[in-house]
């Protein structure tokens, strides 16, 4: 990874600090996800962005962010998003369904748990 220092690898993350490409909407199973794609000014690490809440619920709202290659940052679309966090060892997550403004997590995301 690009950056061992950089200030992409230390929540909480601010989006000033990143270039953003919108990949598009998950509707999977209702989610309706944000997914994008950023890029950390500073050190150039691209991370795969996936952001969604359910209004029906207070204190639903979540993030997950990935570091991811070039060449995965060109294949992603929004609905092979999740299959592509969760191949990754580690992963950041907050928001207010984790009372977290960002916490690295050294485990792979669990599909069944967005």
């Amino acid at each position: 990874m690009s950056g061992d220092n950089c200030r992409c690898l230390c929540p909480p993350f601010h989006y000033t600090d990143y270039d953003s490409c919108h990949v598009g909407v998950d509707e999977t199973e209702g989610r309706y996800a944000d997914v994008s794609v950023e890029r950390c000014n500073r050190c150039g690490q691209r991370w795969l962005r996936y952001h969604y809440e359910v209004e029906a619920y207070t204190r639903s709202g979540r993030w997950y962010q990935v570091a991811i290659s070039e060449a995965e940052a060109v294949a992603v679309t929004a609905t092979t998003a999740v299959a592509m966090m969760c191949r990754h060892r580690w992963h950041f997550r907050g928001g207010s369904y984790f009372n977290s403004a960002g916490d690295r997590c050294e485990w792979p995301i669990d599909p069944n748990h967005l």
